[in-house]
C-alpha cells in the first residue's frame, strides 16, 4: 500500500483526557480514532492488526477441534431470567422495543447453552466445542484505559461441552497450553502468566492470564520458578504458590487478557442440558467456557510493546512486515524506488511504501518510528548508486545496507527469525 493513499495521517498531540499509553500510540499512529468514551473505530492500519490477532486465535481454536458460530449480539430477557442473571449482571445494555425486553451480549452462556444443548442427546455427541469471534457490549461506569476497558470491544468465546469432569479438565488444560501460544505469537508469551484468581463457578479459583505491564490495573504475585500466578484478590486464601508451595513470589502489576472457568453444570442444568450415558440415565452436560478479548489483547500489546518514539510491534500482528521509504528527488530514482516496491510485494511482502514527496525525511521516519512496523528500509539517491537499500529494524539503533541481489532472501529470513 502507499502511504499517500491512506485515509489516516498521524497526528502529534491528541485529547488530554486520553491518558492511556495504548490510546495515545494508536490515535496519534492512525490505527484507532475515538467516537466517545469506551468506543472507538478501528481505521486501515488498526483493523490489519486487529483482524492478524483474531487469525492467530482462529487459528487457535481450530486447532482445539472447537467450530466457529456466530450468535446474536441482541438477546431476549427470556433466557436470562431462566439463569437469574437479568438483574444480577450490572453491565447489561438493556433495550425496550414495544413491550419486550432485550439486551446487547456482554456474553453469551445464556445463548450457547440451549443452543447447542438442542444437539446433544447421547454421550456419542461429546464432547463438543465451538466459539465465537463477535463485538460485546457492556454498560462500564467509567470506560478507561483506552482499548483495555471499552463498552464495545471484540471477544473470542469458547464453549466445551463434556460427559464428565475429567473430560473437561483435560480439554480444559489444552485450552491453557493453546492460550500461551497466542500470547507468545503476539509478542506477550515471556511476560503473560497463568494466574490462579477467584470466581470458580463450582471449583475454588477460576484462572487467568496475566501480563505484566507497568500501568496495569491489577496486581499478581508471580512464581518465576513455576511461571505461575497469584491473583491479589485471593492473596489471603492462597499466599503460596499453588504448584510447587514457595512463599516467594515477586508482586506485579499486570493486564488481564484472558480467562478461563470451568462452569460445570451451572448454566446446563438451568436449560436442562442432558445427555444419556452409556447406561441409559440422563446426565447434565458438562460446560466449560474461555474468553479472550481481542481488542484488549491489540490495547496490551501497544500498552507494553511500545518505547520513547511509538509502538513496537511483533512481526506476526503488525499491519505490514516491511516500511518502505522512499527519499528519491529525481525522478528516475523514484522509479526505481517504485520497482522496488513491485518486487517486494510481488514477492510476497507485505509492505506500507512511503513515496510521499511533500515529507522531509525527517517526517517520515518519525511515522515510521511511531507506527511501529517491524522492519524500515530506505531508499534513496545514495543507495540507488551502490544498488542498496538501508535496513533498520525498529528496535535497532544502527542501519545497515543492503544489496538489491540479496534483499528477497535477507528479508525473508529476517521475518522468520522474529516469529
Amino acid at each position: 500500500m502507499k502511504q499517500s493513499l491512506l485515509v489516516t495521517k498521524t497526528r502529534k498531540v491528541i485529547s488530554s483526557q486520553e491518558t492511556s499509553i495504548n490510546a495515545q500510540l494508536l490515535e496519534r499512529a492512525g490505527y484507532i480514532a475515538k467516537l466517545m468514551a469506551g468506543v472507538y473505530t478501528y481505521l486501515p492500519l488498526g483493523l490489519r492488526v486487529l483482524s492478524r490477532i483474531e487469525s492467530i486465535v482462529r487459528e487457535a481454536m481450530n486447532s482445539l477441534e472447537a467450530q466457529e458460530i456466530l450468535m446474536p449480539a441482541l438477546q431476549p430477557k427470556d433466557p436470562w431470567e431462566v439463569t437469574g442473571r437479568w438483574d444480577k449482571v450490572d453491565i447489561l445494555y438493556k433495550i425496550k422495543v414495544g413491550d419486550r425486553d432485550l439486551c446487547l451480549g456482554p456474553t453469551h452462556e445464556e445463548i450457547v447453552t440451549p443452543l447447542i444443548g438442542g444437539y446433544i442427546h447421547s454421550y456419542k455427541d461429546l464432547p463438543r466445542a465451538v466459539y465465537q469471534i463477535q463485538t460485546k457490549f457492556r454498560n462500564e461506569a467509567r470506560p478507561k484505559s483506552g482499548l483495555l476497558r471499552g463498552r464495545e470491544f471484540r471477544m473470542k468465546d469458547l464453549y466445551s461441552f463434556h460427559t464428565s469432569e475429567a473430560d473437561l479438565h483435560e480439554y480444559y488444560e489444552k485450552v491453557r497450553e493453546v492460550y500461551m501460544t497466542i500470547f507468545k505469537r503476539c509478542g506477550l508469551g515471556d511476560i503473560t502468566y497463568y494466574t490462579y484468581a477467584s470466581g470458580g463457578m463450582f471449583t475454588k479459583y477460576s484462572h487467568e492470564f496475566q501480563t505484566v505491564a507497568p500501568l496495569g490495573e491489577d496486581t499478581i504475585f508471580v512464581c518465576e520458578s513455576c511461571l505461575i500466578a497469584v491473583n491479589q484478590e485471593i492473596r489471603a486464601d492462597q499466599p503460596v504458590c499453588p504448584n510447587c508451595s514457595s512463599s516467594e513470589l515477586v508482586e506485579r502489576t499486570s493486564i488481564e487478557v484472558g480467562n478461563i472457568f470451568a462452569l460445570l453444570s451451572r448454566f446446563t442444568e438451568p436449560f436442562n442440558v442432558e445427555y444419556s450415558n452409556q447406561e441409559n440415565t440422563q446426565q447434565s452436560v458438562l460446560m466449560g467456557c474461555y474468553g479472550l478479548g481481542t481488542s484488549r489483547l491489540m490495547g496490551a500489546i501497544v500498552e507494553v510493546l511500545h518505547d520513547e518514539k511509538g509502538i513496537v510491534w511483533p512481526v506476526e500482528i503488525a499491519p505490514f512486515s516491511i516500511h518502505l521509504i522512499s527519499l528519491s528527488r529525481k525522478p528516475e530514482t523514484q522509479i526505481r524506488a517504485q520497482e522496488l516496491y513491485d518486487l517486494l510485494v510481488n514477492g510476497g511482502f507485505e509492505v506500507l511504501f512511503d513515496e510521499r514527496i511533500d515529507c522531509s525525511a525527517g517526517e517520515k521516519f518519525a511515522d515510521a518510528d511511531l507506527m511501529g512496523i517491524p522492519f524500515r528500509l530506505v531508499f534513496s539517491e545514495k543507495t540507488a548508486a551502490v544498488d542498496s537499500v538501508e535496513f533498520k529494524g525498529r528496535t535497532q539503533s544502527e542501519s545497515s545496507l543492503i544489496i538489491l541481489s540479496s534483499l528477497v532472501e535477507f528479508l525473508r529470513n529476517q521475518i522468520v527469525a522474529q516469529k
